[in-house]
């Protein structure tokens, strides 16, 4: 379900505490996120992706010929996973966030970036000269 609004009635969800206390609040957190960093950047070219072995990435923008990556994680302080490095390889991606609902922006790898969901609107997707 795309509005997290809806959802959160449907779930029968009334305020800011029983969400947090709520079985899908991660995964609310997670749609919320990515429906975010879609108004932010544009719903074309945008892709989920998945092996067979269980490697996947949440979102994928192709922008100016280029890969981008997006996780999304309902965290404090997000890490990095043998799958995220395996979709940033596989992929090509010129970069990956993990996007996050704390307050600082900080790298993991050259190519991986925890970034705060607030500071989504504020990144470019284009190659570095």
């Amino acid at each position: 379900m795309r509005d997290s609004g809806i959802l959160h009635s449907l779930l029968g969800v009334g305020n800011m505490r029983e969400l947090a206390l709520h079985p899908r609040y991660g995964a609310s957190w997670e749609g919320f996120a990515l429906e975010q960093t879609l108004l932010a950047h544009g719903s074309r070219d945008a892709y989920f992706f998945r092996t067979q072995r269980g490697a996947e990435l949440d979102l994928m923008l192709v922008r100016h010929g280029r890969r981008w990556g997006f996780e999304f994680k309902c965290t404090d302080a997000p890490r990095t996973t043998r799958s995220m490095h395996i979709v940033v390889e596989d992929l090509r991606l010129e970069h990956m966030w993990i996007v996050y609902p704390g307050d600082d922006a900080y790298p993991l790898t050259d190519a991986i970036t925890a970034l705060p969901l607030k500071e989504i609107g504020d990144i470019r997707l284009r190659p570095s000269a």
